[in-house]
């Protein structure tokens, strides 16, 4: 009998969820998350299960990373526009980088799979809600300190800041002007 064949859980479902992000769930095959993790398709599905629970894991991969770093940007020190701006433009950033990225995994999740699994859909609700609990904190903060207007309550602010957000992710796919989607974000800005 052969030895198991050890690997870095860490780095394997980092490559399962980069191949999920780049072909999406129905297009990306076992084969293909084989391959990106070095690992046969026996050895994956023993470690992990099958192709679904792959992608479950893979985006709770993507909120201790991705997600994770977008709260961390939010809850820095400074002035609460900026926290804001630096969400945005980050993203903005990443979006338009050469290779480009591939979008946010979890708004391709939410359309993709969201709506016919319920599993997927709550894992995509969890990112989204971490997020906006984040925004929603920022943005209470600054009517606290004057720095955000208190013509509206700070869930309908954050709810604008989240629509500007999410839409600049997706509009990024589409027009890579990176001018415009600073306008998006000045704009937004400029209505707090």
């Amino acid at each position: 009998m052969g030895r198991p064949r050890k690997f870095d859980e860490t780095s394997a479902l980092t490559a399962v969820m980069n191949t999920f992000w780049q072909r999406g769930y129905e297009a990306t095959t076992t084969r293909d998350l084989a391959e990106s993790t070095g690992m046969g398709l026996s050895s994956l599905s023993n470690a992990f299960g099958d192709k679904r629970q792959l992608y479950l894991r893979a985006l709770r991969r993507y909120y201790e990373t991705n997600t994770a770093v977008q709260v961390e940007l939010l809850g820095r020190p400074g002035p609460v526009k900026d926290r804001l701006r630096n969400l945005m433009t980050q993203a903005i950033d990443l979006d338009l980088a050469d290779p480009p990225s591939l979008g946010c995994l979890v708004i391709n999740a939410s359309i993709e799979m969201a709506n016919t699994d319920a599993e997927v859909a709550q894992e995509v609700r969890r990112h989204f809600t971490t997020v906006e609990r984040a925004v929603h904190a920022v943005v209470a903060d600054g009517q606290r300190t004057g720095e955000i207007t208190r013509d509206r309550t700070a869930m309908a602010l954050t709810h604008h800041v989240l629509t500007s957000y999410y839409g600049l992710r997706v509009l990024a796919r589409v027009q890579p002007d990176r001018a415009a989607l600073l306008d998006v974000v000045d704009t937004m800005l400029a209505k707090l």
